[in-house]
C-alpha cells in the first residue's frame, strides 16, 4: 500500500503554494493595522526591572504570563525593553496588574485612544481670583452671598 502521493501531483501543488505566497505582498500585510480591545488604554511604558514598570510615569507591575508584542505582532520579552520608554496600548486584569501590552507602529499611534490625558490638580492664580457669577443653573445655597447694606 503506497501512502505518499505520486510525485507529479506533490510538484504541482508545490507550484501552486508558490505561486500563492509570491502574489502576497509583504508591503500589504505592514499596513494593515491591529484591533485592540475596547478596554486597551494608551500609554507610554518604562520597564525598570522586570516585572516593575512605569505606565505614564505611575508605577505598575506585569502580571505573571503577561504578554508584550512588538509592532509586528511577535512577542517581545520585557527584559529586552529595560531602560527604554515606548508608546503602547495596554490592558489591566482583575488585580490591576498590566496583562496584555502592545507596542505601537506610527500608524497605530496615530489613531485615538484614551489613557493619555493630561491630569492637573492644581489651580492657576489667574483662575482662582475670578467672581463666582450665577448661570441660572446654580442651586440656591450653593449661590454667592452679597453683604447686607
Amino acid at each position: 500500500m503506497n501512502r505518499c502521493l505520486p510525485l507529479p501531483i506533490v510538484r504541482w501543488l508545490t507550484v501552486l503554494v508558490m505561486l500563492w505566497a509570491s502574489s502576497l505582498s509583504p508591503a500589504s500585510a505592514q499596513s494593515m493595522l491591529r484591533q485592540f480591545p475596547p478596554a486597551a488604554k494608551r500609554g507610554t511604558l518604562l520597564v525598570t526591572a522586570p516585572p516593575e514598570i512605569l505606565i505614564n510615569g505611575a508605577s505598575a507591575r506585569l502580571s505573571p504570563g503577561a504578554r508584550i508584542k512588538g509592532v509586528n505582532n511577535g512577542l517581545v520579552m520585557s527584559g529586552a525593553l529595560v531602560g527604554q520608554s515606548v508608546l503602547v496600548n495596554y490592558v489591566r486584569d482583575g488585580q490591576g496588574q498590566i496583562s496584555e501590552v502592545w507596542i505601537l507602529s506610527p500608524e497605530e499611534a496615530r489613531a485615538e485612544r484614551s489613557g493619555m490625558e493630561v491630569v492637573t490638580n492644581f489651580i492657576f492664580g489667574s483662575d482662582a481670583d475670578k467672581v463666582k457669577t450665577d448661570d441660572g443653573k446654580t442651586p440656591f445655597d450653593q449661590l454667592p452671598k452679597y453683604p447686607k447694606q
